[in-house]
């Protein structure tokens, strides 16, 4: 069995604030190699559970944040954007299951390590219909589209209940506690991995017996984005069969995972030329 691994970087043990998350930070370098680690682990545990080849997706900011020689070199890596299909780019119906490291909870979210969705700096609120929805959910739904299930999801409690809210009997590693946005309660980097490893495994047993079911919601979707200011929408409804809704708010009805991540990667794009 063929193994997705998308991994993030903010639902990462020991991660806890932006300097950790981002290139010009002091604390990045550190941070950037307990990513890589963490979803090594995952890349462990799929081989451990008899994967025949695994390929990893860098998915946090600009992508290209994994260090590569500390990964397994059984792995396949991808990195750099923009991705069409940004945080499952490369996922599709030859892999068995996918699995998502270092999740982190949806914009919002109350007691969330660095909540957001896609592009924190514009994005106050996403909802599918009248149920917000996170990026974990968003990544699922694409590979849902493709017939891969989602079987792991690491990262803080609040992303674990999240996910299992959403997807049912998936499997899930919670890191760390969240106590407010910016602290957490977190493994050592070592027991993570440790766990990280062991969940993987199970996952892709569960996936070769046939336990695991793609997420697959019924289109279209009805995408709504609640944007911090009225210009980030102003910019947001030049993308063609945009509805404006409110102020802050627009609408798309997407008839597919694809143009859904395709839409929210040009809304918010759009929405952060205007940010000054």
């Amino acid at each position: 069995m063929q193994v997705y691994v998308s991994v993030d970087m903010e639902g990462i043990a020991g991660i806890v604030h932006v300097d950790q998350t981002r290139r010009t930070g002091a604390d990045y370098e550190r941070a950037r190699r307990w990513m890589t680690l963490e979803a090594n682990a995952a890349v462990l545990g799929a081989f451990d559970a008899g994967a025949t080849a695994v390929l990893v997706n860098d998915a946090h900011g600009d992508m290209r944040n994994l260090v590569l020689e500390d990964l397994d070199p059984r792995a396949e890596i991808l990195s750099g954007s923009l991705k069409p299909r940004s945080m499952v780019e490369g996922a599709s119906g030859a892999f068995g299951v996918a699995l998502f490291v270092g999740y982190h909870a949806g914009a919002g979210s109350r007691a969330g390590v660095l909540d957001h969705t896609y592009y924190g700096r514009v994005v106050a609120r996403l909802r599918l219909g009248d149920r917000d929805v996170n990026e974990t959910g968003l990544n699922a739904i694409v590979c849902g589209m493709d017939g891969v299930p989602v079987g792991l999801v690491t990262g803080d409690s609040t992303t674990c209940a999240q996910a299992r809210a959403l997807l049912g009997d998936v499997v899930t590693v919670p890191v760390k506690d969240a106590i407010t946005r910016y602290a957490a309660r977190s493994l050592s980097p070592e027991t993570a991995r440790a766990r990280v490893r062991a969940g993987a495994a199970h996952a892709v047993r569960r996936a070769t017996a046939g336990e695991l079911k793609p997420y697959r919601p019924t289109p279209p979707h009805a995408l709504e984005i609640d944007f911090v200011n009225s210009a980030c929408a102003d910019a947001a409804e030049l993308v063609p069969g945009t509805r404006r809704v409110s102020g802050t708010a627009t609408r798309y009805d997407a008839p597919d995972g694809d143009t859904l991540l395709r839409v929210i990667q040009a809304w918010t794009i759009l929405a952060g030329s205007t940010m000054v």
